[in-house]
């Protein structure tokens, strides 16, 4: 079935058909997650790829994946949205290229841009709960894996592999094209390229660009500027309040390249690439933001060039250069199995235009190299050791350089064990991480230690059905941003005040899951609970600098409680037809301890889907529900709930043997304003309008 799948048991090896695969009569997927191909209790993985990935394929990974359960995105817009794991988002995410850091400044604000290429992917995978820690302690909230074939991972058995995906559609006047060559050189060495090219133009939206509230206090200030004789400011007011049709400002263009190679023998590789990613798009503006009603009498020319900065449009130009080794040594029988190495290396730039002048520019220089020695399997007994050091140097110059100069050190080791005792499964996992986070320009130098830890015991059923439940502690050290910001931060509209006095943030977690099959039915259930101590957060103080709200990073206990799953029913299955029902869910609520809601957390979501699938033929009809929020932080606006019909035709002219998928889809049929509250931007930029698409992907 192409739908992304929880696993209930995964695979041991990689199968060479990545494309299209369907569940096999045990409902197994492949992962590759490095450190987690059979520790599936704790991973909690989902899985995109195939005709799923091109089905959902967007110009940000976070776009991609919010259709699964317990994922939303930030939306800030067309050009930056990243993942929103269970109501979690920025540091306590992390989003990984093949086990390693993107390593660039998406985690410092919702403006800036993931440097991944989803265009380039080969599958997109969604770790869930305390197997994170294989990767940091600090993505409490869970891990996306973004697997492309920059480095080649196996041989190839033909003279030249080609893979390749087209699209088009009418919201954006999207036109995109990716593709990628693996050549081999004698039975040793692989040699791949890859590239892609994206464009759109501003995008359609439904109806007004502003949110009811905000347009009504639009038209309430213009209302008062016509009063005051104040003409031209009324009537661009009421312009701001009554755009509708197009989201301005909000066209992208991006490329990407990658150069790489890796060399065989026996069960051993190594392999290394070099690449680039580039991308410029706009930033919508909050509309009236450059207007100040009251506040211009007397403010001279000072208080004009603020209004008129304020209209200023501002966009973004990033560019990364990277360069990425992995390998692999065959250990034999010993205690270890395979010693596992990653390394990346980045060298990021982007800047923040205002019109034609340059804003703030960002520079960062980073490093993340990690090393695993997998075992044996000894009996029921098998696992996984390692370690990780990370470095990150950041720096920032220009108007909007709200946090200083700064670089951070990391180091951790872990470890992943699994035993089996007749139908139970113990599993546990630990990790010690330091991080020292320093800046001379503040003169602040902090260390911490952070310890994590879960452990988990499942029974599975003689028709594999597995229950479980998994205790964990996870604990993360304060980032850069939450220790040093001091300046006013446009892109969330704050005077963001960080505390370098800040302590680690601790978790205490509990969840209780059932995954596998019951009949026919696969299903995918989790209730989970995090108690927090010390959990960092940003909170409004009531007053304001350069007319901002001043917002200032605190602490204080927290609790987070969510339910998500999915339930996939073949309704009929007569060999060369099937007919299957999918439904999937999420509810998180997440607050204080005193009980004040924390901000955009996601509202409850459904999405229930038939599917019909033929040899040549998979029909796909969805419908995607969300409801209202109004369980809102101080100074937090609600949102209305709404429902996006799609429709989608996948058509395989020769065959599944034949590996060219055609795909003609509809998104958002009737044309609904949608609002994703997890959005710092909800209020002045809704969800893509009504959208024609059509793709194709070829695998020769």
């Amino acid at each position: 079935m192409a739908t992304a799948q929880d696993t209930a048991a995964v695979q041991e090896e990689l199968d060479d058909d990545v494309h299209d695969r369907r569940l096999n009569a045990a409902g197994e997927i492949v992962v590759s997650a490095v450190g987690v191909t059979q520790l599936d209790v704790l991973a909690g993985t989902s899985v995109v790829e195939g005709v799923e990935l091109q089905r959902n394929l967007a110009g940000q990974v976070g776009d991609v994946l919010e259709k699964l359960p317990g994922v939303s995105a930030t939306s800030f817009s067309p050009g930056a949205s990243r993942p929103v794991l269970r109501g979690f988002s920025g540091e306590r995410v992390k989003v990984l290229v093949d086990g390693i850091g993107a390593i660039d400044v998406s985690n410092t604000s919702a403006d800036h841009a993931v440097t991944i290429d989803p265009l380039t992917a080969e599958r997109i995978e969604v770790l869930r709960g305390p197997a994170v820690m294989l990767y940091g302690s600090q993505a409490i909230g869970g891990a996306v894996n973004v697997i492309d074939k920059r480095i080649p991972q196996r041989r190839v058995n033909e003279p030249i592999h080609i893979d390749a995906l087209v699209s088009a559609n009418t919201a954006a006047n999207l036109y995109e094209a990716g593709g990628s060559i693996d050549v081999p050189v004698g039975d040793s060495v692989v040699f791949h390229v890859n590239g892609s090219y994206r464009n759109t133009d501003d995008v359609s939206i439904p109806g007004f660009v502003v949110a009811d509230d905000l347009r009504a206090d639009l038209l309430q200030d213009a209302a008062a500027e016509e009063a005051e004789g104040e003409i031209e400011e009324a009537e661009e007011l009421r312009e701001a309040a009554l755009q509708k049709g197009t989201l301005p400002n909000s066209a992208t263009e991006t490329w990407s390249a990658d150069v790489g190679a890796a060399f065989f023998k026996g069960d051993s590789s190594l392999g290394i690439a070099l690449g680039v990613y580039d991308t410029s798009y706009g930033v919508p503006g909050r509309p009236g933001a450059g207007h100040h009603h009251g506040e211009e009498e007397g403010a001279g020319e000072a208080g004009a060039a603020e209004e008129e900065e304020g209209d200023v449009p501002v966009s973004i130009d990033m560019r990364q250069y990277r360069a990425d080794l992995r390998g692999s040594l065959d250990m034999g029988d010993g205690l270890f199995s395979e010693l596992r190495t990653r390394a990346g290396f980045s060298d990021y730039t982007h800047t923040e235009f205002e019109g034609d002048e340059v804003g703030t520019v960002f520079d960062v220089t980073g490093v993340e190299a990690r090393a695993e020695l997998v075992q044996n399997t000894r009996g029921t007994w098998k696992g996984t050791i390692g370690a990780q050091y990370y470095f990150r140097d950041f720096r920032a110059e220009g108007a909007e350089a709200y946090v200083p100069d700064n670089d951070t050190d990391q180091f951790a080791v872990f470890a992943l064990q699994e035993v089996g005792l007749g139908p139970f499964q113990l599993e546990g996992a630990g990790r010690y991480e330091t991080t020292n986070v320093r800046s001379q320009i503040v003169g602040v130098d902090r260390n911490f230690d952070a310890v994590s830890g879960a452990l988990s015991l499942a029974y599975e059923t003689e028709n594999g059905l597995r229950f479980g439940i998994t205790g964990s502690r996870a604990e993360r050290a304060p980032s850069a941003e939450e220790l040093f910001s001091n300046g006013p931060h446009i892109a969330t509209q704050a005077f963001e005040i960080g505390d370098t006095q800040l302590s680690t943030e601790k978790a205490w977690g509990a969840e209780a899951f059932v995954r596998g099959r019951i009949g026919q039915a696969s299903v995918n259930i989790a209730v989970f609970q995090n108690w927090f101590d010390d959990y960092i957060y940003l909170s409004a103080t009531g007053a304001e600098e350069d007319d901002l709200p001043v917002f200032q990073y605190l602490q204080s206990d927290a609790r987070y409680f969510g339910v998500e799953g999915e339930l996939s029913y073949p309704i009929i299955d007569s060999g060369p037809f099937s007919l299957i029902a999918d439904l999937r869910g999420d509810y998180i609520r997440a607050e204080l301890s005193d009980g004040t809601p924390l901000p955009r957390i996601p509202p409850l979501s459904l999405l229930g889907a038939l599917e019909a699938q033929t040899d040549r033929f998979d029909i796909r009809g969805e419908v995607q529900w969300y409801d209202k929020q109004d369980r809102l932080a101080p100074f937090e606006t609600a949102t209305d709930s709404f429902a996006l019909v799609n429709a989608s035709i996948a058509w395989r002219p020769f065959g599944e043997q034949n590996r060219i998928t055609v795909l003609l889809q509809a998104d958002n049929i009737f044309d609904t304003d949608g609002r994703r509250h997890a959005s710092f931007t909800k209020d002045f930029v809704p969800l893509t309008g009504r959208n024609f698409k059509l793709s194709v992907r070829a695998s020769l």
